[in-house]
């Protein structure tokens, strides 16, 4: 069966600004601009040919179309949740893995880590902040532009006088053996590639 399906991230958006009728607060829980959520809103409104939310001066109002629309959309979403949930990574131990929402993932070379560390089952959550680390949904975090952070170990990815990409970790577990051995597979990568477009930890803050 082949299913006929808006893009996904214009899907997520549609919902995160429905929950919320906000645009601000979608684009909080989904680490992107208000104006790229809206964006996104557009879009899908255009292919369907269906006006989802009616746009007040400082209020959104979901339409007749986009309150029908809502409820299905979102259990949607809870299904493919709890499906991804009950499945468990090859490993003895998880580790979960925080991204940004504007990292490329295709620098980390994930399936390489997992075939050099198969004790470890990686799981990769993107987007993700610094709330998901707070929260415990993540273990580790690749952050951008948060390099001091109290309580925090921070190593940068790459190198720059910018904000720049950082590898967060609390303190109190920042020396776990899997979050020690992912620190040191991307030293090592940066090593054995380094003039190619691969991260590269070139300094720690907190340790």
């Amino acid at each position: 069966m082949t299913y006929t399906l808006p893009p996904l991230n214009a899907l997520r958006a549609f919902e995160a600004a429905a929950r919320h009728l906000s645009f601000k607060l979608a684009a909080h829980e989904l680490h992107v601009t208000p104006a790229a959520v809206g964006q996104q809103v557009k879009a899908l409104e255009a292919r369907l040919g269906v006006q989802l939310f009616e746009r007040l001066h400082k209020q959104l109002i979901l339409t007749a179309a986009g309150q029908a629309y809502l409820p299905g959309v979102s259990d949607g979403f809870r299904r493919l949740a709890e499906a991804t949930s009950q499945l468990k990574p090859a490993g003895a131990v998880l580790l979960q893995l925080g991204v940004h929402a504007s990292f490329d993932l295709r620098r980390l070379d994930l399936a390489a880590f997992r075939s050099a560390h198969a004790e470890i089952g990686l799981r990769v959550l993107q987007p993700a902040g610094l709330h998901e680390l707070v929260e415990g949904k993540v273990d580790l975090l690749i952050a951008r532009g948060l390099g001091h952070h109290p309580g925090y170990r921070c190593d940068r990815v790459n190198e720059g006088s910018g904000p720049g990409d950082w590898l967060i970790a609390p303190e109190g577990t920042a020396d776990c053996p899997e979050i020690v051995s992912f620190r040191a597979w991307l030293r090592a990568v940066a090593a054995e590639n380094p003039r190619a477009n691969r991260p590269r930890l070139v300094g720690g803050i907190g340790s």
